[in-house]
């Protein structure tokens, strides 16, 4: 199977850049501030992986940021759902994120595709794309039309709203948070 994998920050404060036709007054998007007692973060981070075969999305979110040890989780969780789905292996394209080239990240994807080839399962083969060019990832417009899709310019919207907000639009469950 082939599929788009990245990262990215939802924010709660600050507003996307979108467009819209008003009549008399301009539409105003102002980066909202966050209140003293809000124990929400100000953004969430996401994982995600777009499926070339169905076009779905699957997304976990961070309690925290991405770095290496979450990724391998992602990782695992991603590859074990796949084994249950029957596929053999999942070609993975990516940036070159400091956390996708990894020591840690490139030991357990060896270490993954020797147990798998030993037991079975599913395999990972990572394609990496070239430095700056999120052009090829075919997952980033999803991400921008996601931050558009959930926008409220009237409001703050809660951690867990714009989770709920995000996998309605998204069409996924919502799944518990990869702890750092």
């Amino acid at each position: 199977m082939l599929g788009f994998q990245d990262e990215v920050w939802f924010s709660r404060l600050a507003q996307p850049n979108v467009h819209a036709w008003t009549s008399d007054q301009p539409l105003r998007l102002v980066e909202k501030q966050a209140d003293k007692a809000d124990g929400d973060p100000k953004a969430l981070a996401c994982y995600g992986l777009l499926r070339a075969d169905t076009g779905q999305m699957w997304l976990r979110f961070v309690d925290g940021r991405p770095v290496s040890r979450v990724t391998v989780r992602f990782l695992a969780w991603l590859l074990d759902r796949l084994a249950c789905e029957g596929k053999e292996a999942l070609l993975m394209i990516w940036d070159n994120a400091s956390w996708h080239i990894s020591k840690e990240v490139r030991q357990w994807v060896r270490a993954h595709n020797r147990r798998v080839k030993a037991e079975g399962g599913c395999r990972l083969l990572v394609c990496r794309l070239p430095s700056k060019s999120p052009w090829l990832n075919n997952i980033e417009p999803k991400w921008v039309h996601g931050k558009r899709a959930v926008v409220e310019p009237e409001r703050l919207l809660l951690a867990d709203e714009l989770k709920g907000r995000l996998c309605d639009y998204y069409q996924c469950e919502i799944l518990e948070p990869i702890p750092q």
